[in-house]
């Protein structure tokens, strides 16, 4: 209970100032920020810190006592707490840090300090325990039995079981009830698929679940025979054509062309192929990465160099780096001499991981197998119900806006400013013995940190050092040490436990000549208690670590890289 005079006495924002007042402090009287970014115009962070305390009036008219149940000693444990006598008096709950993201589109971040209290002290403990063997049929000993009880259970169950068990006899079974496999009888291992004409004269596989197919195919532990009928051959997944492949060594990657895509105007994926199979990215190799981003660099400058009437095609063959950057310096030029260019920006992304909910609900990418998205966006779209267009959408267009009102308002770059706050970060809880850096990797080029306001629990992000706003600004040693980080980033969020994990690129128009918009690539892991709903909606994002804590954790799994490029 409360007395009268201390609720009176209660004033939530008792002693503080407001973001825009700090923000405005720091650069100079004379101004406010109006921007909601945690980044000073002075090189800082900044950021605020509620310490609630608060009286709740009791509008209850009757109490529901009730029996909970028992405690150790036979005393019953009742419902009383929550039923309390007149107005409920909070003195003092838990400080909350509000974190403004860098970039106001993308919300606030929320770090309950006593929960991250708890998580510094043991910085090696932020990580997701490995999936443990799992077999629902272990102590069957005939093959046929176990079949029978796999065949026999609920559709909900077989989708548990098809994404969780590593028994390779129980993921055969549900393979062969899942679609109609042509077995070769001899090694007892599938051949391919059986297919039908439709009647439109499409030729489809006779897949009889196509959920359980998806949840089966993509577990890392069904046979790679299964995996090679079902989903890994070229062209068992339709007839996208293969546009590009890129091999070196042990690496392997198809370039496929995505006609019919939800993304307008096409896209290309580059695909793992069938001989490098990699569904884990503790597997990747760097010089995957490097194939799956040369095809990227390669499609990109081919596609815009013949779209400016500059392109002179070799034929059917890899382009080298030399190559490569001989016709993104021509692109440059031709560009400068242009006032309109039809495609500005480019898309790249990659949804790594897979999983599906025994309620049907598929959780994150349709394919384990390691795979990356990209795409040249127009400038421009047509309006559909009367004549002019419109401006077509690409993320990057958001940072671009942000950054052009930053320097509006400030007077300054903003990323020569989140570049400058990174390096003189300073961690939240004052905690000067612990370790500030924000910092997971860099060399002379590139840097991969964790944002000081992450939007997934494990966000890192990845940007320049010097003013590359897109892939076309990037000369041969920038396209090298952005993948070298790319791997860097995604071995580290590996080796912690991550298994679903997006990354996007924010980049600036191809045709743009300001150098204050950077490239920035966002690692957004999925974590299993933060599924996305009602504080994400509104992007409210709620962590229980310090930035600081988490830069910890990924520099301890930093995988092995060799020397960084000099040239």
């Amino acid at each position: 209970m409360c007395s009268q005079s201390d609720e009176n006495g209660f004033h939530p924002f008792e002693g503080t100032k407001s973001l825009s007042e700090v923000a405005g402090h720091h650069y100079g009287k004379q101004k406010k920020m109006t921007l909601r970014s945690c980044v000073s115009p002075k090189g800082y962070f900044i950021y605020g810190i509620h310490r609630p305390r608060f009286v709740a009036e009791n509008f209850r008219e009757k109490a529901y006592p009730a029996d909970l149940g028992e405690l150790p000693d036979g005393t019953s444990h009742r419902n009383t707490a929550n039923f309390p006598d007149g107005p409920v008096c909070e003195p003092s709950a838990g400080p909350v840090f509000e974190i403004p993201n860098a970039f106001p589109f993308r919300g606030t971040t929320y770090i309950g300090k006593e929960w991250a209290d708890a998580r510094s002290a043991r910085p090696e403990s932020i990580s997701l325990p490995a999936p443990q063997p799992l077999s629902f049929t272990a102590d069957i000993r005939e093959d046929k039995e176990a079949a029978r009880i796999v065949r026999a259970l609920p559709r909900p169950l077989r989708l548990a079981l098809a994404v969780s068990s590593t028994d390779p006899r129980e993921l055969s079974c549900l393979a062969q009830m899942a679609c109609t496999l042509l077995m070769d009888e001899k090694k007892g291992a599938p051949r391919g698929l059986a297919y039908e004409r439709k009647a439109d004269g499409k030729v489809k596989a006779l897949i009889s679940d196509k959920a359980l197919f998806e949840a089966v195919a993509n577990n890392a532990c069904l046979p790679d025979a299964y995996k090679q009928a079902m989903v890994l051959r070229p062209g068992v997944q339709g007839e996208s054509e293969i546009v590009g492949d890129y091999r070196r060594g042990s690496t392997h990657v198809f370039e496929y062309l995505r006609r019919n895509s939800y993304i307008p105007w096409g896209h290309y994926a580059a695909n793992m192929a069938n001989d490098s199979v990699r569904y884990d990215v503790r597997k990747l190799e760097l010089s995957d990465m490097q194939g799956m981003r040369h095809l990227y660099y390669q499609r990109s400058y081919a596609r815009l160099a013949t779209l400016l009437g500059i392109f002179r095609n070799p034929g059917a063959a890899l382009h080298t780096e030399i190559e490569l950057e001989s016709i993104r310096l021509e692109i440059i030029k031709a560009i400068q001499s242009r006032d309109t260019v039809e495609f500005t920006r480019t898309l790249w992304g990659w949804n790594y991981g897979f999983d599906y909910a025994p309620s049907g609900y598929r959780l994150h990418a349709s394919h384990q197998q390691v795979h990356q998205q990209f795409a040249l966006i127009p400038e421009r779209v047509s309006l559909a119900m009367e004549d002019g267009t419109m401006p077509s959408y690409a993320c990057g267009d958001l940072v671009a806006d942000f950054v052009r009102a930053y320097r509006q308002e400030s007077g300054r770059t903003f990323f020569d400013c989140y570049q400058e706050a990174i390096e003189k970060n300073q961690r939240m809880d004052d905690d000067d013995a612990s370790e500030r850096s924000l910092v997971v990797y860099e060399d002379r080029r590139v840097l991969v940190f964790v944002p000081k306001a992450q939007t997934s629990q494990w966000e890192l992000q990845l940007m320049p050092k010097t003013p590359v706003g897109n892939i076309f600004e990037a000369d041969t040693a920038a396209r090298r040490s952005l993948d070298v980080a790319i791997f860097a980033a995604m071995r580290c969020l590996g080796a912690l436990g991550a298994r679903m994990v997006t990354t996007i690129e924010y980049s600036k128009p191809i045709n743009d000549t300001d150098k204050d918009q950077r490239l920035l690539l966002s690692f957004l892991p999925k974590l299993p208690e933060s599924p996305g709903a009602f504080s994400e909606a509104q992007l409210r994002w709620i962590n229980g670590h310090y930035p600081e804590d988490f830069a910890v954790a990924c520099r301890n799994h930093l995988p092995p890289l060799g020397k960084p490029c000099s040239s």
